[in-house]
């Protein structure tokens, strides 16, 4: 996964419905852009270098992938797909919106079209006034001054007055909240680990990630299956259950919920297609005494992905001990997971196919994903 960066992006209209043109262009950056993380109050102000209609603007902290040139680029054709049209003159025009970069992380970028951090916010109180409410404390990387500071000094003395009306995050349409453990379950190079890591960061959810990397049995079981299959499933039987009844014992009072790339019950599935039929009874009668008290997830997400797609993702992730995986193997996991899933009645089951999908690079197919979980 590439490595988010923080934005702070300015929003401005004063022509038309101006709320809804705010609303639509905050819609637009969730859908194209990122995680829209805090939304400032709405500011009515007069238009500022032109006789116009009063504006409303307000501010946006943004998560994004995106570098900041195919920002600016994204942020241009939400302008145009809102409607705006290309300027008449050389001078400031009434707009239905207005999109600014005013931060990107603490980054300094100064090219002939694109100036970060923007050369004049610091010189608009209605830029720096809704900074404030979602910015406080962000430091200008070029004064090194905060936006408090800015705003302090600021020498603009136009009016600006807040409305009574929120700005809504499109985030929000997404309901996690009847959910207080979920788990994400799939083959292997499913991707369970990558969309556990981008619902806990975009949900304000506690993750919780499978420690497989640390055992040193797995490496010997795919080099000689038989011999070792036992020992590993013993093992991750002892390592799952210390780490999920620590897990689910440590309440974050500061998090919504939980979010976990395995589920405990991954180990009947496994232990079945590697152990022959005695040893598995053993192993079952083990798992139970030892799992029967730990907490069922409240919605379980199984993401299947077809054998071809799951040696694609394996290849790609390039670990030295996976690299002679074979087909067969893939194919007797997820028959056993579908058979395991069929004969769980008191689970909440969502099979989600996204072997067409790839919402690591696509934030379209990863919003799809999250619409199927949270339906």
């Amino acid at each position: 996964m590439k490595l988010a960066k923080t934005v702070y992006i300015a929003l401005g209209s004063n022509k038309g419905n101006k709320l809804q043109y705010l609303q639509l262009a905050i819609d637009a950056i969730f859908e194209k852009i990122g995680a829209v993380n805090k939304i400032s109050k709405v500011y009515e102000t007069p238009a500022f270098g032109f006789e116009g209609d009063d504006f409303y603007n307000a501010c946006i902290k943004v998560e994004t992938e995106l570098k900041p040139k195919n920002l600016l680029k994204q942020l241009q054709s939400i302008e145009l797909q809102l409607g705006r049209a290309e300027k008449t003159g050389k001078g400031y025009e009434s707009r239905e919106i207005d999109l600014d970069i005013l931060f990107y992380d603490s980054e300094i970028v100064n090219e002939k079209s694109l100036i970060i951090p923007h050369p004049g916010l610091h010189l608009r109180k209605f830029v720096l006034q809704p900074l404030l409410d979602v910015a406080k404390d962000a430091e200008h990387p070029v004064f090194k001054k905060t936006v408090e500071i800015l705003l302090a000094e600021c020498k603009d003395k136009s009016a600006i007055e807040p409305i009574k009306i929120w700005l809504k995050n499109p985030k929000k349409s997404f309901n996690f909240s009847n959910y207080n453990f979920i788990a994400i379950e799939g083959n292997i190079g499913a991707g369970k680990t990558s969309l556990a890591n981008k619902i806990a960061h975009d949900f304000n959810a506690k993750l919780i990630l499978e420690r497989f990397a640390d055992n040193p049995f797995l490496p010997k079981f795919y080099k000689e299956p038989e011999r070792y299959a036992f020992t590993l499933e013993m093992s991750f039987l002892a390592d799952r259950y210390q780490q999920i009844s620590d897990d689910l014992s440590q309440l974050d009072l500061f998090k919504d919920f939980m979010v976990s790339d395995y589920d405990v019950h991954k180990s009947l599935v496994f232990s079945k297609v590697t152990l022959p039929e005695d040893e598995f009874r053993l192993y079952r009668k083990l798992f139970y005494q030892v799992y029967k008290d730990i907490a069922r997830p409240d919605l379980y997400v199984y993401l299947y992905q077809n054998t071809e797609r799951l040696q694609a993702n394996i290849k790609k992730r390039g670990r030295k001990y996976e690299k002679d995986i074979k087909d067969d193997y893939l194919e007797k996991i997820n028959s056993g997971y579908l058979e395991f899933l069929k004969s769980q009645t008191e689970l909440n089951v969502k099979i989600i196919d996204i072997s067409e999908r790839d919402f690591v690079k696509n934030r379209e197919d990863y919003l799809w994903l999250l619409n199927e979980i949270s339906a």
